[in-house]
């Protein structure tokens, strides 16, 4: 019966095939004559597998395997080297294969939303061409740091998962344009979103973000979607803070930062042998007062900017709370700022 679907096609050599909605619970082994198709639909059917004949279709671009009962990739799927769109939407995928992930090297778009996966490989990073990626409506808890290696992606959904927070090395999606991570548990996003220099959409509503990161200015976002969050709220309250005792780390720490700005220093030249300390001077802050670096947090603030004149939202009035940064009680205690103190219930 489903060897007669393909006779048409068999005939006219065509480019698009659809067998979609078709009840089918295998592909007929002679779509392997059908080397021509470089577009082919069988979204809505029954199907667990695929066979091997699928590998002939070597011109195959977009292939739309959603709404059926897939259980895992099928491994033909490494063979079609050329494919650029893969739709596997709504099956019963818990893992994605990593050798089918590693050959599919031309894939610029993935659909795997409403399945069951509960984490992605690290062979993720294999797909470097990939500019969409859409993984909403799984029950994912945390993302592999090799995610950040797709330098291509412009657009990332991750929507209703169990997220809890994002790689610190998120920054490194330099092309990213819309993220979309509504209706997950993210606590925080991490600093280095801030460097997401193309982000104009930021979609992080009913999640459990109480304050969004320094650098969000930096992003040229034009939407903003935050409802739904225990963001802090402006209700100043007076409170004059001690200076506190610093450790000799911090000390020296501070010193060398101050040190490494004049050219002619002798410890600029010096840290160049000292691999390790550079690395733990790389992770240094900057108070938000008085431009100084410091190695450890000191003392978290928020300042609370306008929507629409600071970070000119199209969609979002009111005020934002942004973390600062401050290097001291001396500079939170001075005039003239307008950060505030964060006060935990």
């Amino acid at each position: 019966m489903a060897d007669t679907l393909l006779v048409p096609a068999l005939k006219s050599k065509p480019k698009a095939l659809n067998l979609s909605n078709k009840k089918l619970d295998k592909v007929p082994k002679a779509i392997g004559k059908l080397d021509c198709v470089i577009h082919l639909q069988l979204k809505n059917n029954k199907l667990k597998t695929l066979p091997f004949e699928l590998s002939y279709l070597f011109q195959l671009q977009i292939l739309n395997c959603g709404n059926n009962d897939f259980e895992e990739m099928p491994e033909v799927l490494e063979h079609l080297t050329m494919l650029e769109k893969l739709h596997l939407f709504n099956n019963k995928l818990k893992i994605l294969s990593p050798k089918v992930l590693t050959n599919l090297r031309s894939l610029t778009f993935l659909n795997l939303n409403t399945n069951s996966l509960k984490t992605v490989p690290p062979e993720i990073c294999r797909l470097v061409n990939l500019q969409f990626l859409s993984i909403d409506n799984n029950v994912l808890t945390d993302l592999p740091v090799e995610l950040c290696a797709l330098s291509r992606l412009e657009e990332f959904h991750a929507a209703n998962n169990q997220l809890t927070n994002l790689p610190l090395e998120f920054g490194f999606l330099i092309n990213l344009e819309k993220l979309h991570l509504q209706k997950n548990r993210i606590r925080e996003l991490p600093e280095s979103i801030g460097k997401c220099y193309k982000m104009r959409t930021l979609d992080i509503a009913a999640n459990d973000l109480r304050i969004f990161p320094t650098e969000l200015h930096s992003m040229p976002l034009k939407e903003l979607f935050c409802e739904e969050n225990p963001l802090l709220q402006h209700i100043p309250v007076h409170s004059v803070q001690e200076e506190e005792v610093l450790s000799l780390k911090e000390i020296c720490a501070r010193y060398v930062m101050k040190e490494l700005k004049d050219r002619w220093s002798y410890l600029r030249r010096a840290i160049k042998h000292y691999p390790q300390i550079r690395e733990m001077l790389a992770q240094a802050s900057r108070c938000s007062v008085c431009g100084e670096s410091f190695l450890n947090t000191w003392l978290e603030c928020v300042r609370f900017v306008d929507a629409k004149s600071d970070l000119r939202l199209n969609n979002l009035n009111g005020l934002v709370p942004v973390r600062a940064l401050l290097c001291s009680y001396k500079c939170f205690n001075s005039k003239g700022h307008d950060y505030y103190g964060v006060a935990f219930p």
